[in-house]
């Protein structure tokens, strides 16, 4: 999967401006950003939902706009909501989804039980979805993504709104179609979900790339570790923070509210140990001291100026059915 130079406009405002990215075949790209990133209208135009203002774009070997129905064919894809029939219960959502990828009846039922299968529902197959757990759809959402064995399968925040056990478990299922050799394009906000499932990383923000790599290179871009700890009065904070400041490698963030004191070092228990020292007879109560890797929010701070939050929800959970035009296997 290759893309050059994508731009797309809605009216005066420019949601891509030139985004570059590149997929190995068999390999995992998580893409990430914040807030209006643009995240979701990469998924849309790259599975010809929507048609891009300018640039290249193939997918498995195929130009999205001159080939839009052979693309269709090769894709699966889910989006940040799951997106099943309530009333029909779990075989009958992915039957139904086999045939508007026109699979003949047979080929629909067999493909499907093999799919509830995989994914654990066959129990809860002849249930309503709205019976259904928020994993429960969320797999079966996916499954239904797969029903055509596609080769390139994009997962536009398949963990939204789930919780921690479920999606550890998606994680797993995730980790199993890579392992099988599919092809998949991961947007999340979650650097631990990305770090996890994805080969390499793509971080765009405001239309544009602004990092790329694997999660420990993003993670070197803010500083390999932090060191941070908790004081019992606020007021001892700027002390603490003078003291230290010769030992980061960044500025120290303080929260009063918290009286915690977040510092970028490298050097790992090293750089704890002389923070300690550095501290001894300071007259300073440290309640809590430790060290620990970025996380997104330290990421996202370092490289866009602000914390991620949710994504623009506009056109959140659309799947138009992406092998339902001609030529559809």
């Amino acid at each position: 999967m290759v893309v050059e130079g994508l731009v797309k406009r809605f009216g005066a405002t420019t949601a891509l401006d030139g985004v570059d990215l590149t997929v190995a075949e068999g390999s995992v790209l998580g893409l990430l950003g914040p807030n209006g990133a643009g995240k979701t209208t990469v998924v849309r135009i790259l599975t010809t939902l929507l048609r891009a203002d300018a640039g290249r774009v193939r997918v498995a070997g195929l130009d999205v706009v001159d080939d839009a129905d052979a693309v269709r064919a090769s894709i699966g894809l889910t989006g940040q909501y799951a997106a099943v029939d309530e009333y029909l219960t779990g075989l009958e959502n992915l039957e139904m989804v086999g045939r508007l990828y026109r699979l003949s009846r047979r080929e629909a039922r067999v493909r499907a039980g093999e799919l509830l299968e995989r994914f654990d529902l066959t129990g809860a197959a002849d249930r309503p979805a709205k019976t259904y757990s928020g994993g429960m759809r969320r797999r079966l959402d996916i499954a239904a993504s797969l029903i055509a064995r596609p080769r390139i399968l994009f997962l536009d925040e398949p963990t939204t709104g789930l919780d921690p056990r479920s999606r550890l478990g998606m994680w797993e299922f995730i980790a199993d179609l890579a392992d099988g050799g599919t092809t998949i394009l991961l947007t999340t906000q979650y650097l631990e979900e990305a770090d996890r499932l994805a080969d390499r990383m793509v971080v765009i923000d405001r239309g544009r790339v602004i990092a790329r790599g694997t999660a420990d290179d993003l993670k070197d871009q803010v500083g390999g570790q932090r060191l941070e700890l908790t004081v019992r009065d606020a007021v001892d904070l700027g002390e603490v923070a003078r003291r230290l400041r010769p030992l980061g490698v960044d500025e120290p963030r303080l929260d009063a509210s918290t009286r915690r004191l977040s510092l970028p070092v490298s050097g790992g228990t090293d750089a704890l140990a002389e923070a300690l020292r550095v501290l001894a007879g300071a007259g300073v109560e440290v309640l809590d001291v430790g060290l620990r890797r970025p996380d997104l929010d330290d990421v996202f701070l370092a490289l866009t100026g602000h914390a991620a939050e949710d994504e623009d929800r506009t056109g959140a959970g659309d799947r138009t059915p992406v092998g339902a035009g001609e030529g559809a296997a």
